[in-house]
């Protein structure tokens, strides 16, 4: 018989393997409780108006498909000042006084899907401190806790979660001999620290997620101090990845460059690539119009910049704040086409005898043609 197919299969395809209707993004609600499940209820202004559900999870690509492939073969949402927490209680005594990034606990960004943090770590009251600052220099008022505290929590979502794997990318500020090791001894995170020595030279791939989980080498962890490499064991980052600028440099649209620590974006002898989408000054109202169209334009245009690779950490301020899909669309667009080439991470799962008869394209349309179909059909019945 020919290629096609009629809707119905599909829908009963589709039923079987999600279960029954939940509530669409972007659908109009009051409260959470109107919203499906990894969705919130939430008021995207000045753009749009009232109160719609949109996304508050990731997918898992490696529940969804498999965790077989290459760590660099996947993307992950990173969250940019992951510690940087509105509302977060002063530790010192003195008010604040600094930029806050996201809205979340780290507990709660880990829950949510979040795989990849950027911390600044400075030296601060003999200790290491997670600080918003500038100059290289904690102060009281730029100061938000210990980072034990936060490493705690990393330490706490691994030993809960064995098939996960956690990657910290530090803005690194701390001169302590050994300051960093100390810290990350005392929390309990070695145990899960994936080790310089089987990182990947010369843009090879990465050790498989499946092998990196059995070993409970799940932790990695970048610098951006280049030798504490050889003195800490702690990896350089741009020896292993590149990277577009941050801020406002980040987010000019059409264009994606290296920062100016990184090799050029299309250096294929670094295997994994972070594209950064956040403004110089984060501004939670913003955050949710930037997390639309343009932060996808964005990875497809660091996609040519790259040397046509898709990005493995795409990292934001206030991660959950959209008109829909937001930064979690982006990041399953992504998996899609690292995983599958697909524009949707969801459309790699359907691997069955049914759709290994279909080309890759046809795979594709499937998909698309499963969402609309289902969307029409618990729009009629709901």
């Amino acid at each position: 018989m020919g290629g096609a197919f009629t809707a119905a299969p599909a829908l009963v395809l589709l039923v079987a393997v999600f279960g029954a209707a939940t509530a669409n993004v972007r659908d109009s609600c009051s409260t959470a409780a109107d919203c499906g499940g990894g969705q919130w209820c939430f008021d995207c202004q000045p753009e749009f108006a009232g109160s719609s559900c949109v996304r508050s999870a990731a997918t898992n690509p490696f529940q969804l498909t498999n965790n077989s492939l290459p760590f660099n073969k996947y993307a992950y949402l990173t969250t940019h000042n992951s510690f940087a927490i509105v509302g977060e209680p002063s530790h010192t005594g003195v008010p604040r006084i600094t930029f806050d990034n996201q809205e979340d606990t780290v507990t709660d960004q880990l829950k949510n899907g979040v795989r990849a943090l950027m911390l600044d770590t400075y030296d601060f009251k003999g200790d290491v401190w997670l600080c918003h600052s500038n100059g290289g220099k904690c102060n009281d008022f730029t100061a938000f806790e210990p980072a034990m505290d936060t490493f705690k929590e990393i330490e706490t979502f691994l030993g809960a979660n064995p098939s996960e794997i956690v990657t910290l990318i530090l803005e690194d500020y701390v001169h302590a001999p050994n300051g960093l090791t100390n810290v990350f001894k005392a929390s309990g995170l070695m145990k899960y620290w994936f080790p310089v020595s089987k990182m990947p030279q010369n843009g090879k791939d990465w050790p498989l997620v499946s092998d990196m989980v059995a070993s409970n080498q799940r932790l990695l962890v970048f610098t951006s101090i280049r030798s504490k490499q050889a003195t800490e064991g702690i990896a350089y980052q741009w020896s292993y990845m590149v990277e577009n600028n941050y801020g406002d440099d980040g987010m000019d649209a059409g264009k994606c460059s290296n920062r100016a620590e990184s090799a050029p974006l299309n250096d294929k002898t670094k295997s994994l690539v972070l594209v950064n989408y956040f403004p110089s000054v984060p501004v939670k109202v913003t955050a949710c119009l930037q997390h639309s169209k343009s932060l996808t334009d964005m990875v497809n245009t660091c996609y040519g910049a790259a040397g046509n690779r898709w990005a493995n950490f795409l990292a934001v301020d206030y991660y959950k704040r959209s008109d829909g899909g937001g930064a979690f669309q982006a990041t399953d667009l992504l998996n899609g086409r690292l995983l599958c080439g697909c524009q949707d991470v969801r459309a790699c799962s359907f691997d069955g005898v049914m759709i290994k008869r279909f080309s890759l394209r046809q795979h594709c349309r499937l998909q698309i043609t499963i969402n609309i179909v289902t969307n029409l059909y618990f729009k009629r019945m709901y």
